[in-house]
């Protein structure tokens, strides 16, 4: 890992609520770990670390003696010496394992989810989990922790989906539930032919094969018939029909795009899509722009965001409904993290874009 980090630029994305500015960190020339921070420059530690994670709202990664340590609103914190085996980090907590010990970093708040651990599943805002010395399924959500589900020795739940802050799952009564704000919600008295969750969002085929969207606590019932295919992102749902019409449920609209059954992508609140005729266009918040007349092959979505490099070899990000030529530049390497770009050019030049502007 830390040859690896050597030069190489790390990218690693926060939008505080405050200033909705990225976070980034990078290992410089020194072989110090430093932070991108709201303009700002600050030395997260004095070698590079050997994990590092990617989180909106915090860095965690253990250091060159494997002490774990977070850094969080400007500053590091140490956690533990030597005793964290894995960690996590989503767009609002830092998940780790001491052993089998689950604990949260939540807003600078550290809490003890349970003792014994054997299933476990960490989301942008909610953490589902099997507590074994309760013998339950318990979610942790904005700071509370719930039971969803009783535990059956030698059994742990199957069918389940966890995605940003929602939980969709058959329980083991073969009920269909759905966990959404800190509410276990009954959704259907039967078990779900299938299912994808997404921030706010679940769409799922019933046992009649009707199409259904939950969204912010309503139900919709989109389509009597099943559709061909479906993809859940925040917010939002593409499907191509059963009658042949690519559709995207978005807020509580339904969008018709045309008679077509394209080559898609969802990715956060970004829809991509490949016309019948070759031309790559984005769906972004109920507009669509046109970005190519073929599909790039190694085209990265986030959040609000698609970024790849062109024919021209071009580096273009689409963000928030505006598009950018990022550089023409010969890269190492890029990658997209929350709306952000970081490219390195030869072995010692690191740039980061954000919104236009390049740091």
């Amino acid at each position: 890992m830390r040859s690896t980090l050597h030069g190489l630029l790390i990218l690693l994305v926060c939008a505080y609520s405050s200033s909705a500015q990225p976070l980034s960190a990078f290992v410089d020339i020194q072989n110090q770990l430093m932070v991108w921070d709201r303009g700002m420059i600050h030395k997260a530690d004095f070698m590079p670390p050997t994990a590092i994670k990617t989180g909106r709202t915090a860095i965690p990664f253990l250091d060159n003696s494997r002490s774990f340590k977070i850094y969080y609103n400007g500053s590091v914190q140490s956690v533990n010496i030597g005793f964290t085996n894995s960690f996590f980090a989503t767009d609002n907590l830092v998940a780790y394992l001491n052993q089998k010990s689950l604990n949260v970093f939540d807003r600078g708040v550290i809490k003890n989810l349970t003792g014994v651990c054997d299933q476990y599943f960490v989301a942008d805002s909610v953490i589902l989990f099997l507590d074994s010395y309760k013998g339950e399924y318990r979610a942790y959500y904005n700071g509370k922790i719930t039971t969803v589900e009783s535990y059956i020795p030698d059994s742990t739940l199957s069918r389940l989906k966890v995605a940003d802050n929602i939980i969709a799952f058959d329980n083991f009564s073969n009920l269909f539930r759905i966990f959404y704000h800190g509410e276990l919600i009954a959704q259907e008295e039967y078990p779900v032919v299938n299912f994808e969750a997404g921030r706010n969002t679940v769409a799922y085929v019933d046992i009649d094969h009707k199409f259904n969207i939950f969204h912010s606590g309503q139900k919709y019932v989109i389509d009597d018939y099943a559709p061909l295919s479906y993809k859940v992102g925040d917010n939002l749902v593409a499907f191509v029909s059963g009658d042949g019409y690519f559709k995207v449920f978005y807020g509580d609209s339904l969008h018709t795009i045309g008679f077509m059954n394209p080559t898609y992508q969802v990715g956060d609140n970004i829809v991509a899509y490949k016309e019948p005729g070759g031309m790559f266009k984005v769906f972004w918040k109920g507009t669509t722009t046109e970005m190519e007349n073929y599909l790039p092959a190694n085209m990265t979505i986030q959040y609000n965001s698609v970024a790849y490099i062109n024919t021209a070899n071009t580096l273009r990000m689409f963000s928030e409904g505006e598009v950018y030529d990022v550089t023409n530049s010969e890269l190492s390497n890029w990658s997209l993290n929350y709306d952000v770009i970081t490219y390195q050019i030869g072995q010692g030049i690191f740039k980061v874009y954000y919104k236009g502007t390049e740091y």
